[in-house]
């Protein structure tokens, strides 16, 4: 709805400047043995909005962020949310060849890395048909040091020049099935996202959360309701379960986001060694499944903590949710769904010609409310794809229990059609993860002359794991012959992409030469 030139409702920027206004001294943001209060927060974030004004680079422009867990990229990314700069956050794990397409699909005006990578980054922004330029958090040689620059430069007055209509985020999808998508956000549907999950997920009464994972993906999410809260917001540049406990017991960290690889090696840590948690009260979850053995394990071990998110980028972690007490070591069946959808949207179960799914039958998730995306970047065919009929299809088979619980049958891309049958790797996945002794299972369909494709598992499990006889014997058991495994390939890790899902993309080309 328009207003003149104005659009109205609230932006990313705004709700930073209201935290600012707000909690003044209160400890806002902590990351090693820096800290910002949010009065500190407020005038850093508008010396950077000068700095990047002088550089040309005000609304209507785009930047992209390549660097670890740090208090300068979430100053540069706060600055960018006020002053109506869309984001790219780039991951620090991708390749090369990815970056460079990446940088030139976004066609961003400059690309803000951490010093250790501005020579490569310099190199692979030279290829795009837009160049930008590089600016480094800290000095690097021959680049333009941001930190310098807002440290020199005249703060700005505290406020948004971003529109609710104006692109907040380009984050791409990603890519195990070839190049990946831009999924454009504006400010509108951001601010929903978080409005959504400051409202439904289960904070602590005086957050202090900690971004384990890297703060370009998931765990940034987790930075808005903090600061509408007036917690403070801890970043750790790197995990291993040592470093995260010490960190939880020392700074008394209340909440957490973790993928679940992240949670089983806190496991087999405490296992090993012993792990205390000590004053945490949630871990969020989510980005991928999470073996419900393995949930159980961690229920035992840790306690009711423990409540799953479930969305994709197109629909940010948002579409339903699994709460703490619903977490229930003795209802296995609960903890295999992915809890109840949000209140703030619609969401149903359709067939392939659009039409509902019958009580207890799979149907693709469709789903529709103020936090979808816009539309994929420079892709109208695909956008008006995803979006057909006013729903945003996600790509998800699932199904309702007769509790309304909701679980995921599988990808539909990953569907595997094998002798005539159609099967979801994900019920293969779930009997074979509840083995004693598999660490982790992924099912993928390979061609195959007889059966068109031949379900073929790959694991990662112990020495004394059963044979591969036994675990197809299970499978048959329990899913039938079609969905038996043709074969089994044990491997020392399943590959994983840079938010810790399973890349079935490369593991296709992994078992196919196994």
């Amino acid at each position: 709805m328009e207003q003149g030139s104005q659009t109205i409702g609230g932006t990313l920027g705004g709700l930073i400047a209201a935290s600012v206004r707000r909690w003044g001294d209160r400890p806002a943001l902590v990351c090693g043995d820096q800290a910002l209060t949010y009065a500190e927060l407020g005038l850093r974030c508008r010396k950077a909005v000068a700095a990047l004004a002088d550089l040309g680079l005000a609304r209507g422009s785009a930047i992209a962020l390549l660097a670890p867990n740090g208090i300068d990229v979430m100053v540069a990314t706060a600055a960018a949310m006020l002053a109506g700069i869309r984001t790219t956050p780039l991951s620090m794990l991708a390749s090369d060849e990815d970056l460079a397409w990446l940088i030139a699909d976004s066609e961003v005006d400059a690309v803000c890395v951490h010093a250790s990578q501005a020579d490569r980054l310099a190199k692979l922004a030279s290829t795009a048909s837009k160049r930008p330029r590089v600016l480094t958090f800290g000095a690097a040689e021959g680049q333009a040091d941001l930190g310098q620059l807002v440290d020199a430069a005249t703060p700005m007055p505290l406020g948004s020049s971003a529109q609710p209509s104006d692109i907040a985020v380009i984050g791409y999808t990603g890519g195990t099935t070839g190049r990946p998508k831009g999924v454009v956000h504006s400010h509108r549907s951001a601010l929903a996202a978080v409005m959504m999950a400051t409202a439904e997920w289960e904070w602590p009464e005086a957050p202090r959360v900690l971004a384990a994972t890297p703060v370009s993906h998931a765990a940034g999410i987790l930075a808005y309701p903090t600061w509408l809260r007036g917690g403070t917001f801890h970043l750790l540049p790197a995990f291993s379960p040592e470093s995260f406990e010490a960190y939880v017991r020392a700074h008394r960290i209340g909440c957490t986001f973790l993928v679940p690889t992240m949670i089983y090696r806190l496991l087999d840590h405490a296992r090993d060694h012993g792990l205390d948690l000590g004053p945490m009260e949630t871990i969020l979850y989510g980005a991928a499944p999470m073996a419900v053995d393995r949930l159980v394990e961690a229920l035992n071990r840790f306690g009711p903590i423990f409540m799953q998110l479930y969305g994709q980028t197109e629909a940010p972690t948002c579409i339903s949710y699994l709460a703490r007490a619903q977490h229930q070591a003795a209802r296995p069946d609960r903890l295999g769904s992915v809890g109840v959808p949000l209140a703030a949207l619609d969401l149903a179960l359709l067939d392939d010609e659009g039409r509902p799914a019958g009580d207890g039958e799979p149907g693709e998730i469709c789903v529709r409310g103020a936090f979808v995306m816009e539309g994929y970047w420079k892709r109208p065919d695909e956008t008006a794809e995803a979006l057909r009929g006013g729903w945003l299809h996600t790509g998800d088979v699932g199904r309702f229990d007769a509790d309304g619980y909701l679980h995921l049958v599988d990808r539909k891309k990953d569907l595997i059609i094998s002798g005539g049958f159609n099967i979801y790797p994900r019920e293969v996945e779930d009997v074979i993860g509840a083995i004693a002794g598999v660490r982790a299972c992924a099912v993928v369909g390979v061609p195959d002359p007889l059966w068109g494709e031949a379900v073929t598992a790959a694991i990662v499990a112990d020495p004394d794991a059963p044979d591969d006889a036994a675990i197809i014997a299970e499978v048959k058991a329990r899913r039938g012959n079609a969905a038996a495994p043709k074969r089994i390939v044990r491997l020392a890790e399943l590959p994983q992409t840079a938010i810790g899902k399973i890349d079935k993309k490369i593991l296709r080309s992994i078992v196919a030469t196994q």
